[in-house]
C-alpha cells in the first residue's frame, strides 16, 4: 500500500531489514522442519518488499536529471549482491545455515547503515493521504500501466535467466570438454557465472541508466530487450561450443538482461503523481 510514502522512507527501509535479519537468522539457528521455514521465508519475503522498492524511491527523490544513471547504480547494487553467492560458492561450498548466518548479519549491517545515513532527497513530496486504492490507478493509466508490464516480462526473463547462468555454463563446458582443456569445475562455472550476472550486470546496469537518460528510457529499454532476447537465441545456437565463444555472449546477456530495469523504475516514477512514487514502485517491484 502506501507505506513508504506515509512514512520516512529510511525507517521504512531499516525496519523492513531488521524483520528480514530476524526472521532468516531464527531459520538458521533454530528451524528444522518445513513449516516453521516456510512461515519465515514468507515473512523475509514480505520485509523484503520494504526494502528495494523503498531504496528505488530514496534514489529518485535526489534526482530529476540523470535519474536514470541513479537508479541504473542501485540496481546495479542489486546485481552485484545478487550475483556474490556464485562467487563465494565458486571457492567454498558453506553449510546451509551459515549461509543464512551471513545473509542475517548483512541485513542487520543494511538496517544499520540505512537508519543511520541513508535519507530521502529534496524532490521527496509531504505524506500524502493514505489511499490504497492508487494501486488501481497505475493500472488505468496508459504510461504506468505499459511501464508495469514491460517491467513484469523483463523480471520473468532476469530471474530465470540469473537462475539458469550456472546449469548452463557447467552443461555447456562439460559439452564441450572433447574438444578444450576446461571442464565444469566449480570454481570455473562460479567465475563465468560472477562475471556474467555481476561483473556484466553491473556495466549492463551503468550503460542502461546513461543511455536511457540521454536517448529516452523506453527506446533504450526496448533495444535492450531485443538484445537480450537475441542473446538468447545465440546462447542456444553455441551450447557446447568453445568457451572463447560461449562466455562473450553470455556476458553481453548479462549485461541486456539487466540494462533495462531501471530504466522501466525510473520511468514510472517519471509519469506517476509525485506523491505517491513509494507505492507505485512497490507495485511495480511486486
Amino acid at each position: 500500500f502506501n507505506v513508504s510514502d506515509i512514512f520516512a522512507a529510511h525507517r521504512v527501509m531499516a525496519v523492513s531489514a531488521v524483520v528480514a535479519a530476524v526472521s532468516t537468522g531464527i531459520i538458521a539457528v533454530a528451524v528444522d522442519s518445513l513449516g516453521p521455514a516456510v512461515a519465515l521465508r514468507f515473512l523475509t519475503g514480505l520485509a523484503l518488499a520494504g526494502v528495494y522498492p523503498t531504496g528505488l524511491k530514496m534514489m529518485t527523490s535526489w534526482f530529476t536529471t540523470g535519474r536514470g544513471w541513479a537508479v541504473g547504480v542501485l540496481v546495479g547494487a542489486l546485481t552485484v549482491g545478487s550475483a556474490l553467492p556464485q562467487l563465494i560458492n565458486s571457492f567454498a561450498a558453506l553449510p546451509w545455515r551459515a549461509v543464512l548466518i551471513v545473509a542475517a548479519l548483512l541485513a542487520a549491517l543494511g538496517a544499520t547503515l540505512a537508519w543511520a545515513f541513508a535519507r530521502s532527497g529534496p524532490l521527496t513530496r509531504p505524506a500524502p493521504p493514505f489511499n490504497p486504492r492508487y494501486i488501481f490507478t497505475l493500472f488505468a493509466q496508459r504510461g504506468p500501466r505499459l511501464a508495469n508490464l514491460g517491467y513484469f516480462g523483463h523480471m520473468w526473463e532476469l530471474y530465470a535467466v540469473w537462475t539458469w547462468i550456472p546449469a548452463y555454463v557447467a552443461a555447456t563446458l562439460t559439452a564441450a570438454a572433447a574438444s578444450t582443456p576446461y571442464d565444469a569445475s566449480r570454481t570455473l562455472v562460479g567465475v563465468i557465472s560472477f562475471t556474467v550476472i555481476g561483473v556484466a550486470g553491473v556495466v549492463g546496469c551503468l550503460a542502461g541508466g546513461a543511455l536511457g537518460d540521454r536517448y529516452g528510457r523506453a527506446r533504450v529499454a526496448g533495444w535492450a530487450m531485443r538484445i537480450s532476447a537475441t542473446c538468447c537465441l545465440l546462447a542456444a545456437l553455441a551450447f557446447g561450443q568453445s568457451p572463447y565463444l560461449v562466455v562473450p555472449i553470455l556476458a553481453l546477456w548479462g549485461a541486456s538482461v539487466i540494462a533495462d530495469s531501471g530504466l522501466f523504475s525510473s520511468g514510472v516514477a517519471d509519469v506517476v503523481d509525485p506523491r505517491y512514487v513509494g507505492t507505485a514502485l512497490t507495485m511495480q517491484t511486486a
